[in-house]
């Protein structure tokens, strides 16, 4: 097994410092949300949760978009791994949105745009998953993956702007929103710094886990070589 670069350590530990940097702000740096409470710390989570999931599935868009018109494999391999942190980061955001919904909206679920957007979003990029594993040509799995991969990216905006032009009780933090909405808030300036060093954290993270599952898909690769140069002799 190939040993694991140093720019990545570095970025490794890069990660584990801001990540550090953030709990403690989000925990102890943040004041407490006057009408919320506790709860509001949440929301830093969320939001970079869903930041990340956002920028994943640009990712794939963009990457399958490059290997439309250039044909390597290895932006198919780009655009798979950034889907597949896509998905995780979509339930962390989902889940934890149902975790500050109970105590502000008194149920952990409901029919709101935002939440409906959201979960059609994951199913989207779950459906990309399954389709790429029903293909096993790489080249027609990658192709089928790319096209689906930019027309699937749609969802990422519609998600974004359901709370915007929708009647919706999700609150709009970032940008102009309903004050009279179920849990919306004013940020200090405090709040606002630690929303965005944990916006930092979360995107070093994704960087660093897509590293190392680019990593992971090339060893994958090998032993596939491998496992065919043995029974084709």
């Amino acid at each position: 097994m190939d040993t694991m670069p140093r720019g990545l350590k570095i970025l490794n530990g890069l990660t584990l410092a801001l990540f550090s940097v953030a709990l403690y702000m989000v925990l102890i740096y943040a004041p407490r949300e006057a009408v919320m409470g506790d709860v509001q710390r949440i929301f830093y989570f969320h939001v970079s949760a869903g930041w990340v999931s956002a920028l994943a599935f640009l990712v794939t868009a963009i990457t399958g978009g490059v290997y439309l018109a250039c044909k390597k494999l290895v932006w198919d391999g780009v655009a798979l791994a950034s889907a597949e942190i896509g998905v995780i980061f979509t339930m962390i955001n989902i889940v934890s949105g149902s975790v500050w919904a109970r105590p502000i909206w008194n149920t952990w679920w409901t029919w709101d745009p935002r939440l409906v957007t959201a979960v059609i979003m994951e199913l989207i990029y779950f459906a990309y998953l399954m389709l790429r594993r029903g293909i096993e040509d790489p080249c027609r799995q990658a192709r089928f993956g790319a096209i689906y991969g930019i027309v699937g990216f749609l969802s990422v905006p519609v998600t974004f702007l359901s709370i915007r032009f929708l009647r919706t009780i999700h609150p709009v933090v970032v940008g102009m929103g309903d004050s009279t909405a179920s849990g919306v808030f004013v940020m200090s300036p405090k709040m606002l710094q630690t929303l965005m060093l944990s916006l930092a954290a979360f995107s070093i993270l994704y960087f660093d886990l897509l590293w190392h599952r680019l990593r992971l898909l090339g060893l994958e690769n090998h032993v596939k070589k491998l496992r065919h140069d043995v029974y084709s002799k």
